[in-house]
């Protein structure tokens, strides 16, 4: 059977994660998937473990060749996928048990393109659960205006015919590329929300997410990418997110103050950061 949904998987040195991340793919029991994994060259004992479950799995594929970073390997595996929806796992995410039919199940009465998103779990490096991201409104104006929006690929699926119309990641951002991709995909796509559990999204000690997330760096490019992103608004509605803009702004300073006081205002950091 010709699959239907193509689970692409980017990894460079994972051998901590890469069986696991197979392993949940497999045990989704999906007939209509395959799994594409995109190896950018490791050096550890990745490429052995994947050659060792594609032998027995007939739904796995992979390359592994240097690549120029995580956007770039995304796009290769997008022009690799012979499935009609999109799905990224990234190797040390994991998806809900039993998601992957349920999401070829309601792709059967979308429109293309559609962009179909669901809830994700954001867990800590020592597995307690931070929050659930529940990204219900994903109008171009309530994610740039800070609506909540997708924090990982694991819980939204997309049309592969979606990239002709807004074209692939950029491979020039490897930091921001999937909001960037949101922030365009919502402005063409049929987009469809679920309020279910699909994904989860592990915030793992050295990480590039974590890492960056505890130096305030992924605050300033997602700042930047979206203010990108105003000049698609009307203009009232980019009057008002200069104001969301300026109160961020406030918010983040006065954040910063309270810390050199020795507070933790732990609400207002966790609003800020996610």
């Amino acid at each position: 059977m010709s699959p239907k949904l193509s689970i692409l998987t980017p990894v460079f040195n994972g051998e901590h994660y890469i069986e696991n991340c197979i392993r949940n793919v497999i045990d989704q029991n999906c007939p209509l998937l395959e799994h594409v994994i995109l190896d950018g060259g490791s050096t550890d004992s990745t490429l052995s473990i994947i050659q060792h479950y594609a032998e027995k799995n007939s739904h796995i594929r992979w390359i592994s060749e240097e690549d120029s970073g995580q956007s770039d390997a995304m796009n290769k595996g997008i022009r690799l996928a012979k499935g009609e929806i999109i799905g990224f796992l990234n190797v040390d995410d994991f998806y809900e048990e039993g998601i992957l039919n349920r999401i070829i199940e309601i792709f059967t009465s979308l429109p293309q393109p559609s962009l179909l998103v669901g809830n994700c779990n954001v867990w800590r490096s020592d597995k307690t659960l931070l929050f659930v991201n529940r990204p219900s409104k994903l109008t171009l104006f309530d994610l740039v205006c800070g609506k909540p929006f997708p924090v990982n690929p694991s819980a939204y699926f997309y049309h592969k015919s979606l990239h002709d119309i807004i074209g692939p990641y950029d491979v020039n951002d490897t930091h921001s590329m999937d909001l960037d991709f949101l922030l365009r995909a919502v402005q063409y796509a049929h987009v469809v929300y679920r309020d279910e559990i699909w994904g989860n999204f592990m915030m793992v000690r050295g990480s590039k997410t974590l890492d960056e997330s505890e130096r305030d760096i992924t605050f300033f490019r997602m700042k930047e990418v979206l203010k990108r992103y105003r000049k698609n608004l009307n203009f009232p509605q980019r009057i008002f997110s200069g104001v969301y803009f300026t109160i961020l702004e406030i918010g983040r300073f006065s954040l910063h103050t309270l810390r050199k006081f020795n507070i933790n205002p732990k609400f207002l950091n966790e609003r800020i950061r996610h």
